[in-house]
């Protein structure tokens, strides 16, 4: 224990104010050498004199005002994630890994959803800026980005995920058309021919991406779609089941569906369950996205699992990249693109885990 320091410490309001200077003399050293230690330099500090240091502060319960350091440092220390679906599992896993590896930095996350809707996004983005977060990240909303010209006033450093802003902001993506061509392909494997597609909106990049991954495949099994074939509706369990009715009363049905998002599968199953069709012996389904709750479907839904945590920490070393440098050029703007996943389960007509499959390690 270390001794008391010898001046009485400053009550205010009822409670101790315990300041950097009191830290110091109990700790036998300058306050300055407190707030190395506080900040990880600049300078080096001899280990035996920051344990001093760390002991004073544990044994006075100093806490550093984060307001006048976020001051100094120019820095608050917070990020902003705006997505399109909070409830949608797969942002709401996103936002969870970036949240994650946003606090490993060090920093803060403010979250805001959009709601696909771009006034609503525009405002977000104007409070985080208004806030003066240190940096955003953006799953922009369908259409034109309203907000675009905040953040190039603001040059606040920003990076978009799942859908890109091109030669603007760097963007962190998956192989959207990859990933959807393995899937299908693992249809056609199965000996499906009649492989529909229900996709996402038509202005929604990774919708389109996993549009054209689905036509490869086809392409490539010899296989032309028919009009009739493609579907599009937006993310999420309504419009998957209410999607999957009507292209379920058609005539020669098809015998597979390629599904663009796995909230979209779920409402598919419930749709072929109502039907009295079994899957995947009539009709086999295979999606995109690998949220937790895929696991736990009947049958369990075979489906492109995106690497939550590596997108997340590209993101975040994306954006504390660009910490301090300002406005980023059109060179830095690049897009990465991470791979993806295939995870058989029964859906598809391969052997279905018992109880939920682990998800494998990303790292």
């Amino acid at each position: 224990m270390l001794a008391a320091p010898s001046t009485q410490l400053v009550l205010i309001g009822g409670a101790v104010t315990v300041r950097r200077s009191d830290v110091a003399r109990l700790a036998g050293t300058s306050p300055s050498v407190v707030s190395y230690v506080l900040n990880g330099g600049p300078r080096g500090v001899a280990e035996e004199t920051r344990q001093r240091v760390l002991a004073a502060i544990e044994q006075l319960g100093y806490r550093p005002n984060g307001i006048a350091r976020s001051l100094r440092m120019a820095r608050t220390m917070t990020l902003g994630l705006v997505v399109p679906d909070n409830a949608n599992p797969y942002f709401a896993e996103l936002a969870r890994a970036i949240e994650e590896e946003s606090f490993a930095e060090g920093y803060t996350l403010l979250i805001g959803n959009s709601s696909e809707d771009d006034d609503r996004q525009t405002t977000y983005v104007q409070t985080f800026l208004a806030r003066q977060v240190d940096g955003l990240f953006l799953v922009p909303a369908h259409g034109p980005l309203g907000c675009l010209e905040d953040l190039q006033r603001a040059k606040t450093p920003w990076v978009t995920l799942d859908r890109a802003v091109e030669g603007i902001a760097p963007a962190v993506l998956v192989d959207n058309h990859g990933g959807a061509y393995a899937a299908t392909r693992h249809l056609l494997e199965h000996g499906r021919r009649r492989i529909a597609c229900l996709a996402g909106p038509q202005d929604v990049m990774p919708a389109m991406d996993r549009v054209a991954g689905w036509r490869s495949a086809l392409a490539d099994g010899g296989i032309q779609p028919d009009a009739m074939s493609l579907w599009h509706a937006p993310f999420g369990r309504q419009a998957g089941y209410s999607a999957a009715r009507k292209m379920l009363a058609a005539d020669e049905r098809p015998d597979a569906i390629f599904v663009a998002s796995d909230e979209q599968a779920m409402g598919v199953l419930r749709a072929v369950a109502e039907l009295g069709l079994v899957c995947p012996d009539e009709l086999a389904i295979a999606s995109f996205d690998g949220v937790a709750a895929a696991m736990y479907s009947t049958p369990g839904l075979t489906t492109v699992q995106q690497p939550f945590r590596l997108l997340a920490r590209a993101a975040v070393s994306h954006l504390v990249q660009q910490l301090g440098v300002g406005e980023v050029d059109a060179d830095e703007a690049r897009t990465e693109v991470l791979p993806v996943q295939l995870v058989r389960r029964g859906s598809c007509g391969c052997i279905d885990p018992t109880g939920g499959d682990a998800p494998e390690t990303e790292d």
